[in-house]
Parts: structure tokens; sequence; C-alpha cells
């Protein structure tokens, strides 16, 4: 597959100083000024102090990214902790993922979920998984109702997925947030059967996290997350890579990468997007922004998982906040965008703390264990 042409990288930039000059982008800054007051503009990899109104405001027409004021945002949506409330108001997190294969990737993601703040925190995995996975912690509610192809005959199928599908269906609204991907496996049968719990999540109202093979899933049927603005998809960059080839039948392109996602999300319609990378870039086709906060050099697997973890908790908390906030500004503000800002400082900041205490020896379970951590650093809980 060839690269971009030149005429659809004049037509971004096109596009993007239309976007740059029009009422709905100022309108945008504002309210993500109203949340996050203090930001630095970055462009060609240095940053100035300035405003963010100077700077945004010729965003879209120069290729730059605002650096999100994340410790703001990660204060403003962060539940108190109240002694009048109860059980599951600070968050009801669902993973769907989990198979033969892979039982490390579910566990991280629904426990980070947990370490961060969730009250309840489940995973939606296959037979096979779910012993594994309630031996790593009795903190997880595990549902072993997924099944693969093999353990399922050709004539089982239709009355299988159907089984599978009420039964997840009896939880769903439960929910604050659900991700899915974290060690699914790419079996056509449970793949199949995700598509089905996917799209009743989004019948319910219930934001989506796809990371891992959920990506690999939503990558080859666009139509699951088309349109939908509680999706976040959270692609490193070879799913990111894969991405971009079946939407906008091209090649990643470096030089208009703000301008690029912007348009990626314009296409699916209405998903948030994070591309991960030494900074993570985000975008729901409407504003850019970045976190690019060091982590750490340490680059163990298992992170991405804390992430979507994370990110779901997060989002579920921003939407809560802004739907019960009386400013009608602030409920103009995309939740999603919110819940990843904070997902991702929270990461690098715990990654950040496990590298000096564990240096080269650090894996993914260290750093979980430095989430409750940096985030107490950043919003202290009362006593």
């Amino acid at each position: 597959m060839g690269a971009c042409p030149h005429a659809w990288r004049h037509n971004l930039q096109h596009r993007g100083r239309m976007w740059a000059a029009s009422p709905a982008f100022r309108r945008q800054l504002f309210l993500l000024r109203s949340l996050a007051p203090s930001c630095t503009c970055v462009s060609g990899g240095r940053a100035s102090s300035s405003s963010l109104r100077v700077h945004a405001m010729h965003a879209a027409a120069a290729g730059a990214v605002y650096e999100a004021d994340a410790e703001s945002v990660v204060r403003r949506i962060t539940p108190p902790l109240d002694r009048a409330r109860h059980k599951g108001q600070a968050g009801k997190i669902a993973v769907i993922g989990g198979c033969r294969e892979y039982t490390g990737a579910p566990y991280f993601a629904a426990i980070s979920a947990l370490k961060v703040g969730a009250d309840l925190s489940h995973v939606f995995c296959t037979k096979d998984a779910a012993t594994v996975i309630k031996s790593y912690s009795p903190e997880l509610i595990v549902h072993p109702i997924l099944e693969e192809s093999y353990s399922v005959r050709d004539d089982e199928r239709e009355s299988v997925s159907s089984i599978i599908l009420t039964e997840v269906t009896k939880w769903m609204e439960r929910f604050d947030c659900i991700v899915v991907g974290p060690g699914l496996g790419r079996d056509s049968f449970l793949l199949n059967c995700v598509s089905n719990i996917m799209r009743h999540a989004r019948q319910a109202n219930i934001p989506t996290v796809v990371d891992g093979d959920g990506l690999f899933l939503v990558t080859n049927n666009i139509s699951l997350v088309e349109d939908n603005s509680l999706a976040i998809l959270t692609p490193n960059v070879y799913e990111y890579k894969r991405l971009v080839q079946k939407v906008l039948n091209c090649d990643v392109d470096e030089e208009n990468a703000s301008e690029q996602l912007t348009t990626l999300c314009q296409k699916i319609g209405g998903v948030t997007i994070m591309k991960k990378g030494k900074a993570d870039v985000i975008s729901d086709g409407k504003q850019v922004t970045q976190v690019s906060t060091f982590g750490s050099p340490r680059r163990c697997g298992g992170q991405g998982d804390i992430l979507s973890g994370s990110v779901a908790l997060f989002s579920s908390w921003a939407r809560h906040f802004l739907l019960s906030n009386d400013q009608p500004t602030e409920k103009s503000v995309n939740p999603m965008i919110l819940g990843c800002i904070a997902g991702s400082l929270l990461l690098r900041k715990a990654a950040g703390l496990a590298f000096e205490k564990k240096k080269r020896s650090t894996v993914t379970t260290d750093i979980i264990e430095f989430l409750g951590k940096s985030l107490e650093d950043i919003c202290p809980a009362e006593q």
C-alpha cells in the first residue's frame, strides 16, 4: 500500500485551517480550558509556555498538538471519598477478554481499575482462563462464560452464542464502562460472540474501551464502533498503522500526524482514539491533545492493559462528573477525551515510580502497585 497522495495531504491542511477558524473549534478550546486552564502547546518537539488560547487557534492549521494539563483533569474528575457513598458508586468496570493462551492481560486491566479506585471489577472470559484469572486475585469477579471454536460443535454455535449474549446482558446495564480486547485472542467464534456483546453495549449506551485483540476485531469490522461517541480505541503504533490502512486506505503520514488522526476519527464517526507512543496523542475528530509526561524507559508487556483499565474508570468518572455538573459548558466536553488524558498520565507516573525502585527488573505488576500512590500524589484523598 502506497503513501497518501499529495492531494490528500493538501485537503487535510485545508480542512485543518477551516476547522481552526470555525466557531466550533473555538468553542471546544474554551470548554477544555474550563477543565484544564493551564496547557502547553508542543510543535516540532519544542514546548512553549504560552497560553492554550494563543497557540491552539493555530493548531489545526500548523499541525501542532497542545499538551493537556493532565493533573488538573485528574483532580477535577476524580470523585471524593464520601462516607455517604455505597458500594458501586465509585465505578463498576467489566473486561471482556481472556482465553487459553492469554490470562495476564484481562487481569492487568481489571485489577488496575480497582487499584485506581473502582469499587467492582469484572472479567468475562473463557472457561479455560477463568480459574487461572481467579487465582491471581480474589478481588475480581470472574465470569467463565465465553467459548472458543474448539469447544463448540458447528450445529451448536448459534445457540451457544445466544446463551453467551444472554448471560452478559444480565450484567451489562450495571457497568459504567467495559473494556474489550485484553487477552481476547483471535478465535473466530469467540470474536463473533464479542461482536454481539459490543453491539448490545452500544444499545445500552455503555462506554467501551477497545484495546489489544479488540482492535483486531474492530479494524476488520468498523461498524462495531462507527458513529459511537462512547467508544475509545487505544492502538499502539502497529495497531494504528493497520487502522489507518483499513479506514483511510493509505499509510501513516508522520508529517501530518495530528491532521491524519483527526481525519481518522471523523471517518469512523465520533470515536475517540488515543494513539499510544512516546506521547499519547488523543483526538475525537474535533480536537487533538497529548500527554507526553515521561514515564519509564522500561517497555515490559502489559502496560497497555493497565492503561485500558485506567481509561475505562476515568472515562466513567468524567462522564458522571460532567452529567452531574451544573455548568452547561462543562457538559459539552467529551468525557472520553478526559478519561484518556487522566489514564495516560497516571500510567506514566506509576511507571516512573516503579522504575525508580526496580530499574531494569520492572514488570507490569510493579507498575500496578504504584497506581494508588500516583493518584494520591496528584489528588490526595480526604480523611
